[in-house]
């Protein structure tokens, strides 16, 4: 491309003169990922802007029907002004302009402004963080190399920002297409243009040098830590707060690992109970006069209850140290515009005064009441039904073992509850597209709200599918050995489908299916290789693997005191899973839209709760522990008495987590201290800023 000049098209006014560094390489040369500076690109018109080089950051992929003029009117909306319509980007037609593709990348001026609307957090002039003024971007370092000041998963999600926000100034019609797609004003552009087939696809492109030389140093070589800020500037915090937690709550299961295989060991008591997990074992009851006042199984539930708080406490703290480190720390907290996604009569928004389609909250509150509930329970029917089959087949399955008493009759033992997982593994799946498809009918204005409500439901059913079967056995039927077995064929079986299904089944699929279809030589065009990326399937989400980690949670805090082993386990499977889910990321699914975060939102909310449930859920199992039922015997204490004494034990380990809850600050006290100065300084910004007088 030659030098961007003078042009409409471009990003915005910015007077300051040219001071963009040419795009090198840590050797010196021109990096190959780049298209360089040649006819093609929509221009700019600010100084600061022009560069010898574009850097392409998103590809757009266009309907088969499309004809070359809705394709050219689309790239001059992509590239024009933002007071004209337009999303103040570059756009690139790719090789020709009858093509299927549109390369995006983003000027200077874009990326600044669009980093102080986010609210993020730069590096000033003396060192420390604050957030970005676009009106003070000089005293910024790196504010005029945008590769060093904004991270690669930050530069692609401003051009998707950029693009989802885009609206029709007045009624527009797209050249090509038939007046039924005419915008009208306020509009959701690029919602319209993928309804009309105009737009059927847009990605973050994958930079192969870059992830090569991140999967050297995540999952290829021998080495214990991650590379978070690594990982953090190519694929974004989202997924950099995801391994960042997978790997502190792995390490955080040495402690209790230690203890449960301690436990197994030395405890003749557990290893007994530990047999019994083992359908057909013979196991003997020998009175043992010596056996110790507090045994392994009361031992363990305490340890449950104060490890699972401690967990979170000390996860907070690093969370929020990783939130200042990234510049996440203070994210704005803006009345956000409408996503993409939402629809209704237009109309003025009585907060910000502007034409947007408006929506009734209580015919989204309708919704939620007459359709959202009822498909929701009848799912949570389906898991009482799942749980009724199990109960069935348990009981028929014990039957012919106690008629044959074969090998083959233990082995039968085991299939009630491997069925019964596959059935809750596949109704979860499935449950995950309704609950998306009935958060979409809910018609939420806010990306938030729409996030929110999603999770809400995925949670509930979460609980109940998992959780619902080993509650009932535990405090219904108070039937340990089956608690013991259901729990360790769980944490068995689970672990082998989920490795199954998350790595090995989409290896194969890539290996032998998708991977012959992307060879690629080096003199290929280079915009044959970004749409080779398209032949990978699209980046499912963190969704089910927090699921996963939550319900390892669940099972460890709530009941491994009936297996002490639950903490081994789980660690050994957590110790691949990092990795397997770093070579997933890397290889087996395109890169994916990362939006700015300063925690994991609303999971943690949710192992919070998990932590609080399990001093309950500890508590009434140990009222089951053989030695303390023995113990308040020896004591003479009545069934009334030992209730009540469990209800108050719960109360005072309750208040004795809050209590440990407040002794433990949520971050660090130079976090704190950080935190607290960037409030200040954007107070003191503001009234400058409302002091200023207005320039007529």
């Amino acid at each position: 491309m030659s030098k961007a000049g003078a042009d409409e098209g471009g990003a915005g006014g910015c007077a300051e003169p040219a001071k963009h560094l040419e795009d090198k390489d840590e050797k010196g040369g021109k990096m190959l990922s780049k298209l360089s500076a040649v006819t093609g690109w929509t221009k700019v018109s600010c100084p600061c802007c022009v560069s010898a080089q574009v850097e392409p950051l998103v590809l757009v992929k266009l309907g088969p029907k499309i004809g070359p003029e809705t394709k050219r009117w689309l790239i001059k909306m992509i590239g024009a002004p933002q007071k004209d319509g337009g999303a103040a980007l570059l756009a690139h037609p790719g090789e020709d302009a009858s093509g299927d593709v549109i390369v995006v990348s983003a000027p200077r001026c874009t990326l600044l402004q669009a980093t102080e609307e986010l609210g993020l957090c730069k590096t000033y002039r003396n060192g420390d963080l604050e957030p970005f003024s676009n009106n003070d971007r000089d005293n910024f370092k790196d504010s005029d190399n945008m590769e060093v000041f904004l991270t690669l998963a930050e530069r692609q999600y401003i051009v998707k920002y950029e693009l989802d926000g885009l609206r029709a100034h007045r009624d527009l019609k797209i050249p090509g297409l038939p007046d039924s797609y005419t915008l009208r004003n306020r509009d959701n552009i690029w919602r319209k243009l993928s309804s009309a087939g105009v737009v059927v696809d847009m990605f973050p492109l994958h930079t192969p040098a870059k992830l090569k030389d991140l999967s050297k140093t995540w999952y290829s070589g021998n080495q214990l830590t991650q590379p978070l800020d690594s990982v953090n500037d190519y694929f974004g915090s989202p997924v950099a707060f995801y391994f960042s937690f997978l790997d502190f709550y792995t390490w955080s299961l040495l402690p209790p690992a230690i203890l449960g295989l301690a436990i197994t060991y030395f405890s003749g008591e557990v290893q007994k109970e530990t047999a019994t997990s083992v359908p057909g074992s013979k196991v003997t009851n020998d009175d043992d006069e010596s056996a110790p006042v507090v045994s392994g199984h009361m031992l363990q539930a305490m340890f449950s209850m104060i490890w699972s708080t401690l967990f979170m406490e000390m996860w907070k703290r690093r969370s929020s140290s990783l939130s200042y480190r990234w510049g996440t720390l203070n994210l704005a907290e803006r009345f956000a515009e409408p996503r993409p996604g939402f629809h209704g009569d237009l109309g003025v928004n009585p907060v910000t005064g502007r034409v947007e389609p408006l929506f009734p909250e209580w015919q989204r509150e309708l919704r939620i009441l007459l359709v959202s509930v009822p498909v929701v329970g009848l799912f949570l029917g389906l898991v009482a039904f799942g749980m009724m089959c199990f109960y069935w087949g348990e009981a028929q399955v014990q039957q012919l073992h106690k008629s044959w008493d074969s090998l083959l009759s233990k082995a039968l033992l085991y299939v009630p509850s491997v069925l019964h997982i596959i059935y809750t593994n596949m109704l979860a799946n499935v449950y995950k597209n309704v609950a998306e498809s009935l958060t979409e009918y809910e018609n939420h204005r806010e990306e938030s709200a729409f996030q929110n409500h999603l999770t809400a439901k995925v949670l509930v059913f979460t609980f109940f599918n998992y959780f619902a079967v080993l509650f009932h056995i535990a405090f219904f039927k108070q039937d340990v050995p089956l608690l013991r077995k259901r729990l360790a064929s769980l944490l068995i079986v689970s672990q082998l489908v989920n490795q199954v299904t998350e790595v090995v089944i989409p290896f194969l699929v890539d290996r032998f299916i998708s991977a012959p279809n992307r060879k690629e030589r080096e003199d290929d065009p280079q915009e044959d290789k970004f749409r080779n990326q398209r032949a990978l399937p699209p980046f499912p989400g963190l969704f089910a693997e927090y699921i996963e980690l939550l319900v390892q949670f669940g099972y460890l805090s709530l009941f491994s005191c009936v297996y002490p082993l639950t903490a081994v386990l789980l660690l050994i499977n957590n110790v691949t899973e990092i990795r397997s889910d770093a070579y997933k990321i890397c290889n087996l699914f395109r890169k994916t839209f990362s939006p700015p975060v300063a925690n994991m939102g609303v999971w943690q909310t949710a192992f919070e709760i998990l932590s609080f449930v399990s001093v309950v859920s500890n508590c009434w199992l140990l009222l089951l522990s053989p030695r303390l039922q023995e113990l308040c015997r020896e004591g003479g204490l009545s069934s009334t008495n030992v209730l009540l004494l469990a209800v108050l034990v719960e109360h005072v380990l309750i208040l004795v987590k809050f209590i440990m809850a407040a002794l433990i600050p949520d971050e660090p006290d130079w976090v704190k201290k950080k935190r607290e100065h960037i409030e200040y300084t954007s107070m003191q910004a503001l009234k400058e800023q409302k002091l200023q007088p207005v320039k007529s």
